[in-house]
């Protein structure tokens, strides 16, 4: 605080506010003596805070995580979106393809063990894919996979506008539980790029906004699904 101050030529009082507000926009995330940036997924809109549905799904997936699991965090907003929690599993193991989320992940007070893809870069995904990730993925086994989508087809499964599917696949193969994580508005969103069939997904934690009918649909495909509560988050 007192290097800021400095820096800025103002109070201390005044750089705790303007840290506050900050974090309430889902800007940083602040620790003890000081604050860490979100991941760049978190902020699709400058000053734009974290959608509350996000939030209330992130922390409905960080509860499923048990101590000292092996995870993979895909690339994603809402996937990102569970960072500020991971700071209090201990032992973690955690693998991902992107970079924004490693730095993230990095500078929480109780890191866990990071792994990375590595591989080829996808400026339009901005994470690492190709052949090299999936070697490296299919090196090691993992409890779970949280993993996004741009759409959800009630017949199909998890859809895409991304043409670069093998690697998501890959993800799912090397987990044992795989869980997508998606709001509700984009339940009945049909893509043309089909990434997870249903067969492949175990969970599916989603916004308490989805329609009945739409759960009547997931759950009878065997489905675990969860409708994380917003109230509470707003």
């Amino acid at each position: 605080m007192d290097e800021l101050a400095k820096r800025f030529e103002t109070s201390e009082v005044t750089i705790r506010k303007d840290l506050a507000a900050l974090e309430s926009n889902g800007l940083l995330l602040r620790r003890y003596g000081g604050a860490i940036t979100m991941p760049q997924e978190l902020v699709a809109d400058l000053g734009q805070p974290i959608s509350s549905y996000k939030q209330a799904i992130a922390r409905a997936a960080v509860l499923r995580i048990r101590e000292h699991a092996r995870i993979i965090i895909d690339s994603g907003s809402t996937t990102a979106a569970m960072i500020p929690e991971l700071g209090q599993q201990p032992g973690l193991v955690v693998m991902t393809n992107s970079l924004h989320v490693a730095n993230a992940l990095s500078e929480l007070e109780h890191e866990p063990v990071l792994l990375m893809t590595g591989g080829t870069w996808d400026p339009h995904s901005e994470s690492f894919q190709g052949q090299v990730a999936e070697q490296v993925l299919r090196s090691y086994d993992f409890d779970q996979l949280f993993i996004g989508a741009d759409g959800i087809d009630l017949v199909r499964g998890t859809t895409t506008f991304n043409e670069l599917l093998g690697l998501s696949r890959v993800m799912a193969e090397v987990a044992r539980e795989v869980v997508v994580m998606v709001e509700a508005d984009k339940i009945g969103r049909k893509i043309h790029n089909l990434e997870l069939p249903w067969s492949s997904v175990h969970t599916l934690i989603t916004d308490d906004r989805l329609p009945l009918e739409a759960r009547d649909q997931i759950q009878a495909r065997g489905i675990n699904l969860i409708c994380a509560p917003v109230s509470q988050e707003k």
